[in-house]
């Protein structure tokens, strides 16, 4: 019986083999890695990946497609919202230092998830990840350039990031309406040392009127925190690269 993809859950699967092929070559499976597989679906690069890897772990939250997925013999399948997985917890109940994710991430909740496994990373050895091209394009984006954005700045400065394919409508049943690609995101094995979440608020003032100079939004946020360093606030937020907004913060940290 056909499944019919869910528009609550974001399905898009994918169907072109050679596109398959591709995404399998550029993630680079090897025997025995301890893989996990975000929203495996009709399980188009699931079947690849598991004859390399001979055990995959896979996170589905469609309880149709789990069972459907539960008759793999080599698929271990934790049925349940990806946002609600401890990848910390997995990767100790599976006695492995890292985990290697990978996935047709749902376009509707993306973000969501690149935060959520941020949370993670110290438990996770790279990930790779089909997402809409102009999400992908913001993650990678240089400074002073249109895409330039919160996202580029909170994973930058923890992950080492490319798109290394690009993925077209038609390679999915249904298509979607934007074009896809695939990142590979490895984090950095020495990174800053950080407030994660005060890195976070600071670049969502940052960026909260990225027309704006910031002196009209993180400069104020700043003298709410007597902050008297020195930092130019006669810039916009897409002027200023990612290691400026480390030291900023790490000396918000120390005051």
């Amino acid at each position: 019986m056909k499944h019919i993809a869910r528009k609550r859950f974001g399905q898009h699967f994918l169907t072109d083999g050679a596109i398959i092929d591709s995404i399998v070559d550029a993630i680079d499976p090897q025997a025995g890695d301890p893989m996990v597989e975000i929203g495996p679906g009709l399980a188009a690069l699931t079947q690849p990946l598991v004859e390399r890897l001979g055990r995959l772990h896979v996170i589905e939250l469609d309880r149709d497609l789990a069972v459907r997925l539960r008759e793999h013999p080599h698929l271990n399948v934790i049925e349940s919202d990806v946002l609600r997985v401890d990848f910390t917890q997995l990767a100790a109940d599976l006695q492995v230092p890292k985990l290697r994710v990978v996935g047709n991430l749902p376009y509707n909740i993306s973000s969501p998830i690149l935060f959520h496994l941020l949370e993670h990373v110290a438990v996770i050895q790279d990930q790779h990840f089909m997402l809409q091209k102009e999400v992908i394009d913001r993650m990678v984006a240089k400074p002073s350039s249109g895409d330039y954005s919160r996202l580029s700045v909170m994973l930058q400065w923890r992950y080492d990031m490319e798109n290394v394919l690009f993925v077209p409508p038609e390679s999915f049943d249904p298509p979607p309406r934007v074009d896809s690609a695939v990142v590979r995101m490895v984090p950095i094995a020495e990174p800053p040392q950080i407030d994660v979440q005060l890195m976070e608020d600071m670049v969502k003032v940052a960026f909260s009127q990225r027309r704006k100079l910031l002196r009209h939004t993180l400069g104020r946020w700043l003298e709410a925190r007597h902050f008297t360093g020195q930092f130019d606030v006669q810039r916009r937020a897409e002027e200023v690269p990612v290691a400026e907004y480390v030291a900023l913060v790490q000396s918000l940290s120390t005051t």
